[in-house]
């Protein structure tokens, strides 16, 4: 069988963690990444501190096909990503001609100031990720895809790596309403039945509605025999279980 292709995310920034920033670039990658294939297996929010970062990055690159990170690439002081990244990788950073050129286009030589040329220091033998947004770029530097933390910039380079990457078989689901069944009627036999069918992955997710709780199985696998198999076993229990409940 030949091996997943699997991902990690690392956010990066005291705003996502101190609640004032609402990350939504997890979903969206996460999203992208069912979609093509590449299995997410891992995520990480880490504070604007570099020893930090570079710790995360190493973990991180060195255990997935693929590590994305977003945030902290923008002017301020506090923008250390690239920093960081340069560090992990034990390469040096400056002012990169592609980027500043990138700049360019956006501002006037007169208002390329300091804090704006941050946002062209890359890391030696990175490629760039353009943005078509703001023009400022990202970069990648071995399997690791540095990109912006503002979602509408973010989504932007995400659309710009996503025909590079190397994508895998998708993950299919099915789902059983189990309706008001409580989860502890069922929570053993379904434990049992994860044993019988180890190739897929069965989950219980109970919701909140106007009449009360409601219980969704779901099955998930890339194998589509097995979780066939997995999903008649699922439907037959929760069939078994109302017929008794109303018996």
């Amino acid at each position: 069988m030949t091996a997943p292709i699997t991902a990690a995310i690392l956010v990066i920034g005291d705003e996502i963690l101190s609640g004032r920033t609402k990350d939504r670039n997890i979903g969206t990658i996460a999203d992208y990444c069912t979609a093509v294939g590449i299995d997410l297996r891992e995520v990480r929010i880490v504070p604007d501190e570099q020893d930090r970062i570079v710790a995360a990055v190493n973990a991180l690159r060195t255990g997935h096909t693929y590590l994305f990170t977003t945030g902290g690439i923008g002017p301020t002081h506090d923008d250390i990503t690239a920093d960081s990244v340069a560090a992990a990788f034990g390469v040096s950073i400056d002012v990169d001609p592609r980027a500043k050129a990138m700049l360019l286009e956006r501002h006037k030589p007169e208002d390329l100031n300091e804090a704006r040329l941050r946002m062209a220091r890359i890391p030696a033998g990175a490629d760039l990720i353009a943005n078509p947004v703001s023009k400022a770029p990202g970069f990648r530097l071995g399997n690791v895809f540095v990109m912006a933390g503002v979602p509408t910039i973010m989504q932007a380079m995400l659309d710009a790596i996503g025909p590079t990457l190397e994508t895998g078989v998708r993950v299919v689901s099915h789902t059983i309403e189990a309706g008001n069944l409580p989860e502890g009627t069922y929570a053993g036999d379904l434990s049992e039945l994860a044993k019988t069918h180890p190739g897929v992955s069965i989950g219980s997710y109970p919701s909140m509605t106007q009449t009360g709780f409601a219980n969704r199985i779901v099955v998930r696998g890339k194998d589509a025999q097995a979780l066939d198999a997995a999903r008649v076993d699922v439907e037959a229990l929760v069939r078994r279980l109302r017929d008794g409940a109303t018996a």
